[in-house]
């Protein structure tokens, strides 16, 4: 069996060979590779990748699909595998995977070896291929944005529970009439991973902040003002932090932690609800824990927040909500420079089957620009 070399940039995809086996093991028995490929064997040794690569390889070439080892172009080295498999030669689309070993991680491996293989794939007769991750794999998910593959929705239990029951899985593809550029994100990164005045922090939510979400979403006038109105089980506390990075790589929603700047400590969170993005609004909300408040923490986040929105994403409209009652939360948006717009009858569910009014504030960039800051008190 011939194999085609294939040259990226940085990388060589090349045939499997015998000598690549302990590297192969080192790969496939490394945390986050069984983390994320949970039908390989724990653990894996040489000898399952000496069959690997002797059976699997050969097996895959064989049904139309194809596995090439990632190599470094220079020294050969191994760098990881990828390949394509689940063939449909009628509709002529495939499904791509990867892996990278962990010494050869953060060198941007990865994407450089899907947009080599994807280019070749999709001027060789494939049309289409499919490349879909676990919820809480944004690496994988940022690797696929940058070798140009759309986010295209989540395909419900696609696979196997890595614990029990079956498990969505968020689906990128590239179809060969695509540019292969990477995809631009609706919402980006935050420069240097954080916003912050001195005073506060926000950074995003992540797997590490399920305890305190759990503490500051429990306080009962925190639920009192929930959209529904309560308590959200453990299992929606997990996917939250889990999850919140592939929503922001979505576009769909930022989720970060407001934290008292001088000591690092959570304090509250802070959302971005971006829903609708063909008319440029999007929506904040936002929670405090009791201990914190009446430092003026959740103006100065709003205004954080509102600031890097109107900078750094195409967002024209800024809205926030607050029932009638909450004194608190309308006097938060006064002083973050957001004017109330309108009063929404019966706009939200309530407890009981009923429905509650709802106050309506917005910013626009110019009111930041004509009216500025009011942190003062």
């Amino acid at each position: 069996m011939t194999i085609a070399q294939i040259n990226g940039t940085g990388i060589r995809l090349r045939a499997f060979r015998a000598d690549d086996a302990d590297a192969l093991a080192a790969g496939f028995d490394d945390p986050l590779s069984q983390r994320f490929l949970p039908q390989m064997p724990k653990p894996f040794t040489i000898a399952h990748a000496e069959r690997y690569i002797a059976e699997r390889v050969v097996a895959t070439f064989a049904e139309g699909g194809a596995l090439y080892a990632i190599a470094d172009p220079d020294t050969d080295e191994l760098l990881g595998g990828i390949g394509f498999d689940k063939v449909v030669p009628a509709r002529r689309q495939a499904e791509v995977g990867y892996w990278v070993g962990p010494w050869a991680r953060r060198r941007g491996v990865a994407s450089a070896a899907l947009r080599a293989l994807s280019a070749h794939a999709l001027s060789h007769g494939l049309e289409r291929l499919e490349l879909l991750t676990h919820w809480d794999n944004p690496l994988s998910q940022r690797v696929a944005l940058a070798a140009g593959y759309t986010r295209e929705g989540v395909r419900r239990g696609a696979e196997p529970g890595r614990t029990e029951g079956r498990e969505d899985m968020v689906v990128f593809t590239r179809l060969a009439t695509d540019s292969g550029d990477p995809v631009p994100r609706l919402l980006p990164d935050l420069p240097g991973g954080e916003l912050t005045d001195g005073v506060v922090r926000l950074r995003p939510l992540g797997p590490g902040d399920t305890s305190f979400l759990a503490e500051l979403l429990g306080q009962p006038d925190v639920v009192a003002t929930s959209v529904p109105p309560v308590p959200p089980t453990p299992q929606r506390i997990h996917q939250r932090c889990f999850w919140a990075e592939a929503h922001w790589l979505a576009g769909t929603r930022a989720d970060l932690v407001i934290e008292d700047a001088a000591t690092g400590v959570p304090a509250g969170d802070i959302g971005l609800y971006y829903d609708d993005p063909h008319t440029q609004q999007a929506m904040i909300g936002y929670s405090m824990l009791q201990a914190f408040r009446g430092r003026g923490f959740p103006t100065r986040a709003a205004q954080l927040l509102s600031l890097w929105v109107f900078a750094e994403t195409d967002v024209a409209r800024l809205i926030a909500g607050a029932m009638p009652g909450n004194v608190g939360s309308q006097r938060v948006l006064d002083k973050a420079g957001f004017h109330k717009e309108a009063f929404l009858r019966s706009r939200l569910p309530g407890p009981d089957g009923t429905r509650t009014d709802d106050v309506q504030f917005v910013l626009l960039a110019e009111d930041l620009l004509t009216e500025g800051p009011r942190l003062d008190g």
